[in-house]
Order: C-alpha cells, then structure tokens, then sequence
C-alpha cells in the first residue's frame, strides 16, 4: 500500500512537472513574441525615418537640379530611377510638390498628347503600329523649335507611351525583343501569334513569309488565320511580286529604312 501511495506521488508531481513546463514555454513565447514585436516595430520607425529623410534629400535634390532634370533626358532618368527606389511616382499625380516645383508631370502629360497626336496623323499608313524610334523621329520634327530648348530621349516616350494605359487598350507598348518597340494605337489587344509574327518580322528585316512561319512549327490554318487577321486590320501589306507572297509590317520595315 505504502508502495503503491509513492507510485501514485511520483505520477502526480510529474504531471505537475509537464504542466509547468508547458506553462513556461508558452510564457517564453508570449515574452518572445513582445519582444519581437517591439523589436519589428523600432527597424519599422527608423525605416520610416530613413524613408523621410531620403525623400527630403529627393525634394532637396531635385530644387537644385531644376533646370537638368527639365532639359537633360540622361539626368531625367537618373531622376526617376532615385524616384522609384523608394516609391516615389512624379507622375502619380499632376498636384503637389513634383508638378509644381519641377512641372515633369506637365512635360510627360504633354509629350503623352503629341505621341497620340503623331500615332493618329500616321495611323492610315501604319495600320496602328508605329516602331519607338519612327515615333521618336517624327515627334522631334513636329515639336520644332521647342525641341532645342527641351531634349526627349526613347526613354521618355517610352515613360510617357506607358501612361497612356489609363486611356485602355488602345495604347500599348510591345517590346520586338531586340530591344525595339512597337507602340500600338488602335483598340484591342494582340493575340500572342500576332506578336510572334511581329517578332519574326523585326528578325527578318520587316516581313515574314508562310514558309517562315512554318519553321515555328505553325500549322497551316494557324497561320492562315493570323495572317489574314493581319492583314483584315492592316497590319501587314502583301508583295505578291516575288516567288514566295511576302507579308511585310510598315511600322517596322519603314524604320528600318530610315535608319
């Protein structure tokens, strides 16, 4: 009987024993926890500290870069680049501070409005797609005398193109993967054949064939369909004049040309 009480003392106490340490352990976390929190919280401040005082630094920057942040695209990137390492858009919005002390809102908004502008005057001879660089091109030659006083680079229009998203589809970039762009003026989005055959064409010097297509492992109804869809919405021309019908892009050949 005696033996059998110790036993009994013995189960008791290490049941005792376990709970307490269960006990400890999850005040250990919660006092883990507390610290962690505080710990997260303190890195969060100094960040957030950190944050400001770039972006004074930014603003500050940017009062006594005025004037090359206006007129040198080299230097406007660089800007922008400093800009969006943390998170600061100058075009987010044409109020507040980047509008009124460097007005690069009102450059990019502009300079969106001649790119449409330049888009819609050639959009009968391009099918829609016009190559960055002819944009570019015919861009400069239209802004006449105020391109002397105010330099645009690719980049730029490409910066000012891409806002052009908020007017929906039909403004888009499509990057040739050459390191060329397209900028489409036309409503709808291109199928990803459409933008292959772009791409094909931009390899080949403007134009593809159906024998060209055919080595990409393309079926004949499958070309058939996105060639003739092409051309519905004319975005390719025909020269039937060779051995083989060649379908030639004019946004991309033309370029080519001028360059």
């Amino acid at each position: 009987m005696r033996i059998g009480n110790i036993k009994l003392f013995r189960l008791k106490m290490r049941k005792r024993a376990g709970i307490g340490a269960i006990h400890k352990k999850k005040l250990d976390a919660e006092k883990f926890k507390g610290k962690a929190d505080a710990l997260a919280e303190t890195q969060l401040v100094e960040l957030s500290s950190q944050l400001q005082t770039f972006q004074i630094n930014l603003e500050s920057f940017a009062r006594e870069h005025k004037q090359e942040i206006k007129k040198d695209p080299a230097f406007r990137k660089h800007f922008q680049d400093m800009c969006a390492s943390i998170g600061v858009d100058p075009l987010a919005s044409g109020k507040g501070f980047w509008s009124n002390m460097l007005e690069i809102g009102d450059f990019y908004y502009e300079l969106a409005v001649q790119i449409v502008e330049v888009c819609m005057a050639h959009a009968d001879k391009t099918g829609g797609l016009m190559e960055l660089g002819d944009v570019k091109h015919k861009l400069i030659k239209s802004r006449g005398r105020s391109a002397i006083h105010q330099e645009i680079s690719t980049e730029d229009i490409l910066i000012a193109t891409k806002k052009l998203k908020v007017l929906g589809t039909g403004f888009t970039v499509i990057p040739l993967g050459s390191g060329r762009y397209l900028v489409q003026s036309v409503p709808g989005e291109l199928s990803s054949d459409q933008i292959t055959v772009l791409q094909e064409a931009e390899d080949k010097g403007g134009s593809v064939s159906r024998s060209s297509l055919k080595q990409l492992k393309w079926e004949d109804s499958r070309i058939e369909i996105v060639l003739n869809t092409m051309l519905g919405e004319g975005l390719l021309w025909v020269d039937e004049k060779g051995s083989e019908t060649m379908y030639w892009v004019p946004s991309i050949f033309s370029s080519k040309y001028q360059q």
